[in-house]
């Protein structure tokens, strides 16, 4: 018995939901790999600045207040002005 022009049609669409779905799955596994990866990151630019956990609140407050660590660069709106 021959097929029919609708369930060929059928068929490619359940493939290409299953194709969809697979990436989909895929796509999730990618993020979340991202994220452990930038995690990681974030641990050792963290560790390499040898600061104590107990200060580490203390100075990320200060890098979001945009204070400076120690450093005195002006700004490059000062330099600019000068």
């Amino acid at each position: 018995m021959a097929t029919t022009k609708s369930a060929k049609i059928e068929a490619e669409i359940e493939k290409v939901k299953a194709k969809i779905a697979e990436q989909q799955t895929k796509l999730k596994e990618l993020e979340q790999r991202k994220v452990e990866a930038e995690n990681s990151e974030i641990v050792d630019i963290v560790r390499g600045m040898s600061i104590p956990l107990a200060e580490l609140p203390l100075v990320l407050q200060q890098l979001r207040a945009g204070k400076t660590l120690g450093q005195n660069v002006p700004k490059s709106e000062e330099v600019a002005a000068e």
